[in-house]
């Protein structure tokens, strides 16, 4: 799939975070990225920066849970670009508390955007992949969807059907030449930590401290780790690896001395 040239990739929730450093990863291989997000102003500093690597990219507002809008920027990016060879869907949210905290409309939230949305995505692009008989679809897991932990039950339990969906969506495409794998990060340092570690008057330096022995390497990961091996699973040097996900967490779900 990698052996065109000037690939398209749509990125969902490419405004911030390890998707957009998969965006800039992508972009700097030479791939066209579609970048797909609610919020404008970060969406399209998304497109600034691809551009500034010198690679053609555009911005679509979408929310994923809206399957329209899902449509909408499929349909983009073939008018503009004319393909769709890889999809990395990313987009959910988080609800934090215990199970007896939980609402109907906590759980309508996390499943609109996490699981719906994600399918939506992948429903999205799927017909274009199949008349082009290639295609990536990279879906962003979590590490906690195995391992589990306090206070984020939805969050966790929508993750793990993204697993699920993986390996369904991998064996019902197989024949079509598209390929389905999940990556599933563990605690990545973003600008959203680095926000609100601030809003405690805590340094970068300070909060890297606070996460000290994190995982077997003793730390959590960067945004640009994650995106590496985002790319990786999209790339054609992983042209038979499918229906997997990888676990892309310092080695957390082994052993850590932070919970």
């Amino acid at each position: 799939m990698m052996k065109i040239e000037h690939p398209v990739a749509i990125i969902t929730g490419g405004g911030s975070g390890i998707v957009r450093a998969s965006a800039v990863r992508f972009a700097q291989e030479g791939v066209r990225v579609v970048v797909v997000d609610r919020a404008d102003g970060d969406g399209q500093m998304t497109v600034d920066l691809l551009k500034s690597c010198g690679q053609a990219a555009i911005f679509v507002h979408a929310d994923v849970s809206v399957e329209k809008e899902c449509h909408d920027f499929a349909r983009a990016a073939v008018e503009v670009f004319g393909r769709i060879d890889i999809l990395v869907a990313s987009a959910g949210g988080k609800v934090f508390g215990t199970i007896l905290d939980m609402t109907g409309e906590d759980w309508d939230r996390i499943l609109g955007v996490t699981l719906k949305g994600l399918s939506f995505s992948c429903k999205a692009v799927l017909p274009q992949m199949m008349r082009q008989k290639s295609g990536a679809l990279v879906l962003i897991g979590s590490t906690t969807a195995l391992t589990g932990r306090m206070n984020m039950p939805l969050y966790d339990a929508t993750k793990f059907g993204v697993l699920s969906l993986t390996r369904s969506l991998a064996a019902t495409y197989g024949k079509d030449g598209i390929r389905v794998n999940a990556v599933c990060p563990s605690l990545t340092l973003t600008e959203f930590h680095s926000k609100e570690a601030a809003t405690e008057g805590l340094s970068p330096e300070q909060l890297k401290e606070r996460y000290r022995g994190y995982g077997l390497l003793g730390r959590p990961g960067e945004p640009e780790e994650i995106a590496s091996v985002i790319y990786f699973m999209a790339s054609q040097e992983a042209s038979f690896i499918t229906g997997q996900y990888l676990m892309v967490d310092g080695g957390f779900s082994i052993g850590s001395k932070i919970g």
